[in-house]
């Protein structure tokens, strides 16, 4: 994500916050219950919330039609949806508040995080898991909403959602996929890749295969910054028998590499049953550089595994996206560029 300093920014901000010192170093395990939201409905009433950076004051009216034309109500404190705290959108407490308070509120159904940046993971701490565990509610967003989502999973079992965040542009193909996981969910969903991307020139955009198979698993994952950034944490990802689906934005190979190894070192791909990258936009070398391509890089680092792995799948840092349920058994396909849910995510 384009942070030469994420991790000096989570580090200090653990000594800094009495919360922090409070957690031990305890892994949780992936939950042995999983807890799946009511599906939402058109009427339904969706909380926005900022739990990570500010979103600029030009999109937030583009936010509302988004989700208005999607057919639900919304529901808001503006003065905190709109805070500015430095490149956060206010500081910890209140971000945390507006996530508790969301899931306490017996009139919100869903919540929509209305942008990523930085700044998730800092709430963790804060967060009243026993209220969030009693009052399931669809989660949804992507990039550093990744922390959010998993931190949540592991400390409840609720399914979150991988997703577009509220700002997002809703194409058809981005439409398409958050209605059929969180509106009209079926019990087999079979997720193809985006036409309208495979006819963009630029290769970061093209699909292929690192290693052939067919894999099935329970899905985790999100940013790879993120989920690099959690490593050693309380909400470090379990990763064993999973899906592990990864994608990123404005990392030049060579840190790319630096994620993946780290993740590779601490033993947390090896035994994965696949991998699913997403577009990784922006994360090509540049021309002149000294560096291997993105591909020689995912190559290099993943082709040894002898586990299926593709590139290219329609998620992350891009216009048409699907809507990845966090911890549902799914199913990739390499020859076929698919990804198929394999149960509903929501009830």
């Amino acid at each position: 994500m384009n942070r030469r300093d994420f991790n000096q920014k989570i580090f200090g901000a653990a000594l800094a916050t009495p919360f922090a010192r409070q957690q031990t170093t305890k892994k949780r395990q992936f939950p042995k219950k999983l807890l799946k939201a009511p599906r939402l409905k058109e009427g339904a009433t969706i909380g926005l919330i900022s739990p990570s950076s500010p979103i600029p004051e030009s999109r937030w009216q583009q936010t509302i039609e988004n989700l208005e034309g999607l057919g639900f109500k919304l529901q808001y404190d503006e003065k905190r949806v709109l805070a500015k705290y430095g490149y956060l959108a206010g500081k910890d407490e209140e971000r945390a508040k507006d996530v508790n308070e969301m899931f306490a509120n017996k009139s919100i159904d869903g919540i929509w995080c209305v942008r990523g940046g930085y700044g998730s993971a800092r709430i963790l701490p804060m967060l009243e898991y026993s209220t969030i565990r009693n009052n399931p509610k669809v989660l949804i967003g992507y990039s550093d909403i990744t922390a959010l989502l998993h931190g949540i999973f592991l400390k409840t079992g609720l399914i979150g959602f991988h997703g577009p965040v509220a700002a997002s542009d809703y194409t058809d193909y981005t439409t398409k996929y958050v209605t059929e996981t969180l509106i009209n969910p079926s019990e087999e969903l079979i997720i193809p890749y985006s036409a309208e991307n495979s006819a963009k020139e630029d290769p970061l955009y093209q699909p292929y295969t690192i290693n052939k198979g067919i894999a099935e698993g329970r899905l985790v994952g999100g940013n790879l910054t993120l989920v690099t950034s959690l490593m050693g944490t309380p909400w470090e990802l379990d990763t064993k028998n999973k899906l592990v689906f990864l994608e990123d934005i404005g990392e030049k190979p060579y840190r790319v590499d630096r994620m993946l190894t780290q993740l590779l070192l601490a033993g947390k791909l090896h035994k994965a049953k696949g991998i699913l990258l997403g577009v990784f936009n922006g994360c090509e070398k540049k021309e002149g550089d000294a560096s291997l391509t993105l591909k020689e890089t995912l190559q290099d680092r993943l082709g040894s595994l002898g586990i299926p792995v593709m590139y290219g799948s329609s998620f992350g840092h891009i216009g048409n996206q699907y809507t990845l349920p966090i911890g549902v058994k799914a199913r990739m396909d390499t020859e076929a560029n698919t990804l198929t849910l394999l149960e509903p995510a929501v009830i």
